[in-house]
């Protein structure tokens, strides 16, 4: 059986990441092609390009996941703290 955890408020648990960068890089789409295909704000897309979130909108990336064509686990990494 699993060893049950604790959640603590001020614990360091790790960090999401998004990787819409690498993404569209390596399907040669660029941020207004982005904008044009998913009708999302291109302020919007910026700050998932850049990594620059605190929080994630699930309708915003399950537009992106099926406009690029890539699983959300290529979207989203998470970093194990260390």
């Amino acid at each position: 059986m699993t060893e049950e955890k604790v959640i603590l408020w001020n614990t360091k648990y790790g960090n999401i990441h998004c990787e819409l960068k690498d993404v569209m890089q390596r399907k040669g789409v660029n941020l207004f092609q982005l904008e044009r295909i998913t009708g999302i704000k291109y302020d919007v897309l910026k700050r998932y390009y850049t990594d620059n979130l605190t929080r994630y909108d699930s309708s915003v990336l399950a537009k992106i996941c099926y406009s690029l064509e890539c699983p959300l686990n290529e979207l989203l990494v998470y970093e194990v703290r260390k």
